[in-house]
């Protein structure tokens, strides 16, 4: 990946993390002040509806940001994951070895926490999940706030932990989050991949094709009982990297171009105001305390970084691998921290686990989402802070 190209994508990422926080701290503001919760309840199940002949697609607010906007995240996240694949870091397999390792430790042990806290509840075993994630927008913008202290070897070392644990919260989703299927609609799912792949076959460029079809496959896929996001990653992995344009441009470098400064500065913040808001009423410290924010908690801030900084540790001194000569093994630590922000992909996550507004699991996830996210930035900053200078 260009030099330049990975700076513009660090810097849209650090600066999208800042206004995600500001985000989730306006939601908390609004769910909590007395009349503005009910400007937010109202904001959040505004009823809109399309129709197109026999066509109807009728949600509240909030799920057309979590199944519509938040499939254009997807589409980036799947426009990401192919150019890292075909021509990135991912191409040379000795590059994949230490943050693949770091990826699945910090996926597996908070997974295996969640668990072990709720186990024999079914209810709350959907959620194990919740705390496998890291969101990068986040945990870049909290270095953002370092500036010049931090060495950019970490932030890409960052960034490919958290790409490939993208892909395997992708995973996550299509494998255990899917519910009853329609298998007509999936059959209109497999028409659209199919006429997709001929698009890409025949060398079409224009990136108006691919939407067209790729909007049809993401209602098939909506109506179909799988999730509506998964749609996004299949119509990136489908639109052309090597070729170019009539204008010279790789389609989908210039589609993820486009995208990404619309989804760090509207979609995700729109996502975190959406999803983040919890009415402290009547909550107490000790709510923190039941299973399953524990879980989410204390997976994200305990089972991320002991996981991520110990299977890095063990495959560095079994020479698997190694780390760049900048980054000391308590900056690692500091960054594995950092992997326990889990924010956006933890709540969207949660909003498949749990039925949205569900009187104790719909606030449960987010709260010890909240909770886990805010402990592992605080540690994280404090770590780096301490432990790294200022650039000469």
């Amino acid at each position: 990946m260009p030099i330049d190209t990975i700076r513009e994508f660090l810097k849209l990422e650090s600066a999208g993390g800042i206004v995600l926080m500001a985000a989730a701290a306006l939601a908390l503001v609004f769910s909590n002040v007395p009349g503005l919760e009910v400007l937010y309840g109202h904001f959040l199940d505004f009823p809109l509806e399309v129709r197109v002949g026999p066509l109807h697609l009728a949600k509240p607010l909030l799920l057309w940001i979590n199944d519509g906007l938040m499939a254009v995240f997807f589409l980036l996240v799947g426009l990401e994951l192919k150019r890292e694949i075909l021509e990135g870091e991912f191409s040379r397999p000795k590059q994949v070895v230490l943050p693949g390792l770091a990826a699945l430790a910090g996926i597996a042990a908070p997974g295996l926490i969640y668990a072990a806290l709720n186990w024999g509840d079914p209810v709350a075993m959907r959620g194990w999940a919740i705390p496998t994630a890291t969101d990068i927008a986040f945990a870049l913008g909290v270095l953002a706030l370092l500036g010049n202290r931090i060495p950019a070897s970490l932030k890409l070392f960052l960034l490919a932990i958290a790409i490939i644990d993208d892909l395997g919260a992708i995973l996550i989703i299509a494998v255990f989050y899917t519910a009853d299927l329609s298998f007509s609609s999936l059959a209109v799912a497999g028409m659209a991949v199919i006429g997709l792949i001929a698009l890409n076959l025949f060398g079409v460029t224009r990136i108006a094709a691919y939407m067209v079809v790729g909007t049809i496959l993401w209602i098939a896929v909506l109506k179909s009982g799988v999730h509506a996001t998964l749609a996004g990653v299949v119509l990136a992995f489908t639109i052309p990297l090597r070729a170019t344009d009539a204008e010279g441009h790789s389609p989908a470098r210039h589609l993820e171009h486009t995208l990404h400064p619309w989804v760090a500065f509207m979609i995700l913040p729109l996502f975190a105001f959406a999803n983040a808001g919890i009415p402290f009423q009547g909550l107490s410290l000790s709510a923190v305390l039941e299973p399953v924010p524990a879980g989410i908690a204390l997976g994200l801030f305990l089972g991320k970084q002991t996981a991520i900084f110990g299977i890095v540790w063990l495959a560095v001194k079994l020479r698997l691998g190694a780390l760049s000569p900048d980054i000391t093994w308590p900056m690692l630590w500091g960054m594995s921290a950092l992997c326990g922000i889990g924010f956006t992909m933890s709540l969207f996550i949660g909003s498949l686990a749990f039925t949205p507004g569900d009187p104790y699991f719909g606030i449960a996830d987010r709260l010890g989402v909240i909770t886990g996210t805010l402990l592992s930035a605080a540690l994280g900053y404090g770590i780096l802070r301490l432990s790294s200078r200022p650039a000469a």
